[in-house]
């Protein structure tokens, strides 16, 4: 067994992406066979040093990959303070610790990926991977071609410009004054596609996140969940 980069190994046990465990060592949250590290160069010999991150030791787990057919009323978290349901409470009975891959806000349900892979977890949440994200919006007020065409090429929203994002007008009432529109993106920031519909003139009645990457939830009932296959996560990673 050769030696790891710290982060590297603390990633691949899963407590979060590279960066972030790069984060957590610079902190001093991170000890090697008892001694406070902060040195990025750190490297261990897995299987022999023991690693502890907060006061708690870690350790190669099996690496799994989980998709979440999310319902709304569910918020995207570990725990949560004001005791309202979490993502978690659906995966129960899954024996491995595994964190949400990105967030969908309550109100937003559909396909929420989980793992214990930080490499993983990486390639579907930063932005220049360019992991699409696929949604289906029911909003109040029905968008003008002009209006789709803004959202193609970028809108402004908590001060920057989205990336560009692929949109399609599904379903227009104008007698009810509603319209159905399926957006791809590939960024993922809070509350992203909402804004984006805000920010031309629509209110968001309903979001439903459809894809990440070519997963979808075919054949998941809401409020369940699926363990991926390895050639699924071959395609994402």
């Amino acid at each position: 067994m050769e030696e790891v980069r710290l982060q590297k190994y603390m990633a691949e046990c899963g407590v979060a992406s590279r960066r972030k465990c790069e984060e957590m060592i610079t902190s001093g949250l991170v000890k090697v066979n008892g001694k406070k590290v902060t040195e990025l160069g750190t490297k261990v010999l897995p299987g022999k040093d023991v690693v502890e991150v907060q006061g708690k030791k870690i350790g190669e787990e099996k690496k799994v990959y989980i998709l979440l057919n999310k319902p709304v009323g569910y918020v995207t978290t570990v725990s949560d303070e004001s005791d309202r349901p979490t993502v978690m409470d659906l995966l129960k009975d899954v024996k491995e610790k595994v964190v949400p891959v990105g967030r969908l806000d309550m109100y937003t349900s559909g396909l929420l990926l989980f793992s214990n892979d930080g490499d993983f977890i990486y390639k579907v949440t930063h932005p220049k991977h360019e992991t699409t994200k696929t949604y289906i919006v029911k909003t109040r007020g029905v968008p003008k071609e002009s209006d789709l065409e803004k959202l193609r090429n970028g809108v402004k929203i908590d001060g920057y410009i989205t990336s560009p994002a692929k949109v399609e007008l599904l379903l227009k009432d104008n007698v009810n004054g509603i319209a159905r529109i399926w957006i791809q993106i590939h960024e993922g920031r809070n509350r992203q596609v909402r804004k984006m519909c805000e920010a031309i003139g629509l209110s968001v009645i309903a979001l439903k996140r459809e894809g990440v990457g070519n997963l979808t939830c075919e054949g998941v009932e809401k409020g369940k969940y699926r363990y991926l296959t390895e050639e699924e996560v071959r395609e994402i990673m």
